[in-house]
């Protein structure tokens, strides 16, 4: 499931594309301008935005560049859906950041399709496609992981946190990156909650001597790295 933002100012709309995102298993929230959206993004960061061009106040394209700007959400997956068709504007829109460009009236389907692509190139994360990392495997869709082919029993959010390290292998990873990506909403959460939860996953993986691959950088945050990979068996 992933997290999926639209701004839209057009309530019709805003409903129609919600309501094919939570069919096809989308966690779905929606502004209507863009100070909205930036308040939604602050809080929470979604895994993908559907951004509409004219909005009230700032516009699309301008909330695209003002994301792409930012350390935090300047990988953030935009698709940009609006009335505009003409070719300067398409591409006006892709150079202000979008990975993707829609127009209006748009096949509710064909949204859905271009939302699979933009995740699958910038989110592998977010696909249930087995991941091997050294002595390390995980299988999002039987969720299931091993080390040396000995299952490793994890709880759901010890599961989620070693996916997403072992998708984003070597990275280092502030605390406030990881509640952001593993957590989403993290406005209640303290920071020292990802130290409670990376000293599980160590102590799941200890008796299989695999907890060395994730890694304390100190002053910057955690990481999953390949090197400890080959450690006693």
């Amino acid at each position: 499931m992933s997290r999926i933002l639209i701004v839209e100012d057009e309530p019709a709309i805003a409903e129609l594309i919600g309501i094919n995102l939570k069919h096809a298993g989308h966690a779905v929230s929606q502004a209507q301008d863009a100070a909205a959206a930036r308040s939604a993004v602050d809080a929470v960061l979604p895994d993908l935005v559907v951004l509409d061009w004219m909005l009230p106040g700032l516009s699309g394209v301008a909330l695209a560049r003002h994301w792409r700007s930012q350390e935090r959400t300047r990988d953030l997956p935009l698709i940009m859906l609006t009335a505009r068709a003409d070719e300067s504007d398409k591409i006006h829109g892709l150079d202000a950041g979008a990975d993707d460009y829609l127009t209006k009236p748009f096949s509710p389907n064909e949204l859905l399709a271009r939302i699979r692509a933009v995740l699958r190139r910038r989110s592998p994360e977010s696909l249930d496609e087995v991941v091997v990392i050294g002595r390390l495997s995980i299988d999002p869709a039987a969720h299931r992981v091993l080390c040396d082919e000995h299952d490793i029993k994890l709880g759901p959010t010890e599961f989620r946190l070693l996916h997403f390290f072992m998708t984003h292998a070597e990275r280092v990873h502030s605390r406030a990156q990881l509640l952001d990506r593993v957590w989403g909403d993290h406005v209640f959460i303290e920071e020292r909650t990802v130290d409670v939860h990376v000293k599980r996953l160590r102590e799941a993986l200890a008796p299989r001597q695999c907890e060395q691959m994730i890694q304390t950088v100190r002053g910057a945050g955690y990481r999953l790295s390949r090197q400890a990979s080959a450690g006693s068996r």
